[in-house]
């Protein structure tokens, strides 16, 4: 018997993460980072993962994501939960040395095997890392949801952090937005075949370039876009850095088979929580399709691109190193100067 993940569920993939601004209300008594002397960051910069120095030299990255299934295939949600899970640690400049398993599964509805198909899927893209999935826990849930606990570690001089860019650096997204309208179009059955295939090849992709462009000094800051959008990861990188970001809205990397399902009103409901959390620190220029552009940059990525500020000076090594691992996407979309009224400008050109 064939089962369709997405069926047993009410989200999917990073869409399922809770609001920015929930997640502040949430955390706003909850600061650890300054009260001890090794935890090099913790939850008060909003970052990818929490570092802490073990030695002079060294630091661990800790981080764990899990959701509820974006795909109908088991062994894809396998696959694509990983990689959202590891793709923290590289994006912090680090390598991942091994992962828990996290599982929540509704036996009454979904047969083991099913889950099983789930871990294999996760234990292949662990193995394309280099690690393996070392333990976990498990219990019965209502939902199924899968994700990964990793562990990594990271020279500390090649630490990179979501609130370090500097005026006059560069803006890269390294993968294309909209793989939660394609998802949710999925979940409609209005997706194609040959669409999903697109989408899933995406969504597995590890961001294995994150450790190698940890070790250049000009990559100031540097953090993946996954369940707050563009707009809610790049307000991250802005505020943390007391900066303003302006993004040129042609040279935003976009699946262009997506604007098939934006007519079609396949909008993820995470889209409009994001974009309640991040509009009023953002300003549209003159001859932006604000209509397409609110659905599309606040669009809840899964396992998104890694989104780097770098100084025009290290632009060209950047791209040297993204280029060597084939990825397309590494021209510049926009700059940061210094802070102004809004966090971000978005201007067509």
């Amino acid at each position: 018997m064939e089962y369709k993940l997405t069926q047993y569920s009410k989200g999917g993939g990073c869409g399922c993460k809770i609001s920015p601004a929930i997640l502040s209300e949430i955390l706003a008594s909850h600061n650890v980072g300054k009260n001890v002397p090794q935890l090099l960051v913790g939850n008060d910069s909003r970052d990818d993962a929490a570092v802490y120095q073990i030695d002079e030299n060294t630091a661990m990255i800790s981080t764990t994501d899990f959701f509820m299934p974006i795909v109908d295939d088991p062994f894809s949600f396998g696959q694509i939960a990983a990689a959202n899970a590891i793709s923290d640690v590289y994006a912090m400049g680090g390598n991942p040395i091994f992962a828990l398993a996290v599982l929540g599964w509704p036996l009454a509805s979904l047969p083991a095997s099913v889950a099983a198909e789930v871990m294999n899927g996760a234990r292949k893209t662990c193995a394309e890392a280099g690690i393996v999935i070392a333990g976990g826990h498990s219990i019965d849930s209502q939902d199924p949801i899968f994700g990964l606990v990793v562990n990594g570690l990271v020279p500390i001089e090649n630490l990179k952090r979501n609130d370090t860019a500097q005026e006059g650096d560069v803006l890269i997204l390294t993968k294309p937005l909209g793989v939660g309208i394609m998802a949710t179009s999925q979940k409609r059955g209005l997706l194609s075949d040959a669409d999903l295939t697109l989408l899933v090849k995406q969504l597995t992709t590890i961001n294995k370039a994150g450790a190698a462009l940890g070790k250049i000094k000009g990559v100031h800051a540097m953090t993946d876009v996954t369940g707050f959008g563009l707009l809610g990861h790049l307000t991250e990188m802005m505020q943390g850095s007391n900066l303003t970001a302006t993004i040129r809205y042609n040279q935003i990397p976009i699946i262009k088979e997506v604007r098939t399902y934006i007519a079609q009103k396949a909008i993820p409901g995470a889209t409009a929580r994001n974009w309640a959390s991040c509009k009023e620190g953002v300003y549209f220029g003159e001859g932006v399709d604000e209509v397409e552009a609110v659905q599309l940059l606040p669009d809840p990525q899964t396992n998104g691109g890694l989104l780097i500020a770098v100084a025009p000076s290290a632009l060209s090594e950047v791209q040297n190193i993204l280029t060597a691992m084939g990825i397309a996407y590494q021209q510049p979309i926009g700059e940061c100067s210094a802070a102004s009224e809004k966090r971000i400008i978005v201007n067509k050109d």
